[in-house]
């Protein structure tokens, strides 16, 4: 009876000790999606503000963009090696400091500066929060759930920060971060063990953390820069030659080194690469559709920016109803049904957005009919895109795949966005009127669309047709043999 009562007194503190864990992970991820999005909206009100120059502003999105993204593959092996709390801690004690730093700029310097150090804060902690979840809930319907909860977090935080810029003020969204960094502490705190703590004998791969940062800040400050100077200019080469030589070199010490950044056999597995190939088409396609479609509502159809906030409300539902869906539908369909489902639907909302998106186009037509249709097939990928991104991962590498994401997605975002402009920019030659504008912006959408649809593809080729997230298929009982052993290791 004794240790009957003991098991499960130590059962309810894994339960208890692991949602809090999960709210932690989800306030992380508010968190990260809410800064990658504020600016954006924030961006005339910044700069009549600090009275930023045009170039200069685009550096209050580039500089936290450059950090994030070169720094992501560190911060996922960080928390392999340091341990995942020790990692979610300090990244955000660093974020909390630079919002607060942000929220109180003086010049334009002290918010670019501020803004890169968020970058790095949100590069420890975009890992971390993924592979919590992983380490935490068992591959199944209780790691669906999470993973669920996990795409809607990133929707409400994109939804928040154009809600809050319009009501408050960019200065209360950044401060605002601060007693929610609190929250997320407090959170940690709560928490029991998780997976391994700390690797013993491990050593940080030092020469490959150099190349892959600065391959990868070199990547996507190439892809930055060509959406700004154009593809064929001397410093978009320049840059993308160095990004392409330091990445091949990071390669090359990692197929030597005994402790790899990133394991070059992760990625044989089918299931890691293709999620990680499904991310980046599908970053590529929604990070540039955003940046389209409120342009679209503002220059073409008139909107204020507070209209165009509201007017991205369905796309989140979307995206949470999605979500919810796929928490249930994952174990019924699989992974790869469910990740081609998901693609389609959101290629065909895309296309949808392209067939509408004219001078004359009206809210139900141009915008809440493609919003819920995209939207809902984004929601439907991100269960089975997690499940997939971790397959066969065992713990101790459970950030690296995290990590590995994490920049696929980062990477496809930058790169989708340097496309797209480009795309629309050929299109209209220069032109500013609403005609032009149009034009130029449904081009985008379709090539948006082409992205998707390639997306989907891909999961429906490359992925095993026996992949289920539950109901004991083959990869799920892998990957739980896998994180029983870990735990066992990590006791």
């Amino acid at each position: 009876m004794g240790g009957s009562a003991g098991s499960g007194s130590a059962a309810e503190a894994g339960a208890r000790h692991a949602r809090w864990l999960l709210v932690g992970a989800l306030t992380v991820q508010f968190l990260v999606s809410l800064d990658m999005s504020v600016v954006n909206v924030a961006l005339p009100d910044i700069r009549g503000d600090l009275g930023f120059g045009r170039d200069g502003l685009l550096w209050v999105v580039n500089a936290y963009a450059l950090a994030f993204g070169g720094l992501l593959m560190l911060g996922g092996r960080l928390a392999d090696l340091a341990g995942p709390r020790r990692v979610l801690t300090a990244g955000l004690v660093l974020f909390g400091l630079a919002s607060l730093a942000g929220g109180l700029a003086w010049s334009p310097g002290s918010l670019v500066a501020a803004r890169a150090v968020q970058g790095v804060g949100a590069a420890a902690l975009a890992p971390v929060a993924f592979a919590l979840i992983t380490l935490a809930f068992p591959a199944g319907l209780a790691r669906s759930r999470a993973l669920g909860l996990w795409g809607m977090a990133g929707a409400v935080g994109v939804l928040a920060g154009g809600v809050l810029t319009d009501l408050a003020g960019w200065r209360a969204v950044m401060l605002v971060n601060v007693p929610i960094v609190a929250f997320a502490l407090a959170a940690a705190a709560r928490t029991g063990p998780v997976g391994r703590q700390r690797r013993t004998g491990a050593r940080l791969d030092l020469a490959g953390a150099l190349l892959a940062t600065g391959g990868t800040t070199l990547l996507v400050l190439g892809l930055v820069r060509a959406s700004d100077d154009g593809w064929s200019s001397a410093v978009t080469l320049a840059t993308l030659g160095a990004a392409v030589v330091l990445l091949a070199a990071f390669v090359a010490v990692e197929l030597r080194t005994p402790s790899p950044l990133l394991r070059p056999g992760l990625l044989r597995g089918r299931p890691v690469l293709t999620a990680n190939l499904f991310c980046l088409l599908l970053a590529s396609a929604q990070f540039g559709a955003f940046y389209f479609v409120s342009l679209y509502l503002q220059l073409v159809l008139g909107y204020g920016a507070t209209a165009t906030g509201f007017a991205f409300l369905p796309f989140c539902a979307g995206v949470v109803a999605g979500s919810i869906l796929a928490t249930r539908a994952v174990a019924v369909l699989g992974i790869r049904r469910l990740m081609t489902v998901g693609g389609a639907l959101a290629a065909l909302g895309m296309g949808w957005f392209a067939a509408t998106a004219t001078v004359d186009g009206s809210f139900l037509a141009s915008i809440l009919g493609p919003s819920l249709l995209c939207s809902l097939g984004i929601g439907l990928c991100f269960v089975p895109l997690g499940t997939a991104a971790t397959t066969d991962v065992v713990p101790g590498e459970t950030g690296m795949a995290s990590g590995l994401l994490n920049s696929s997605r980062q990477v496809g975002g930058s790169l989708g966005l340097a496309v797209l402009v480009t795309v629309a920019a050929q299109i209209t030659g220069g032109a500013t009127g609403p005609g032009a504008l149009s034009s130029g912006y449904a081009a985008a959408f379709w090539v948006a669309a082409g992205l998707l649809a390639a997306a989907a593809l891909a999961a429906y080729v490359l992925l095993p047709g026996e992949s289920r997230a539950a109901g004991g298929g083959p990869v799920a009982s892998r990957t739980d043999a896998a994180e029983h052993e870990g735990d066992a290791a990590g006791r």
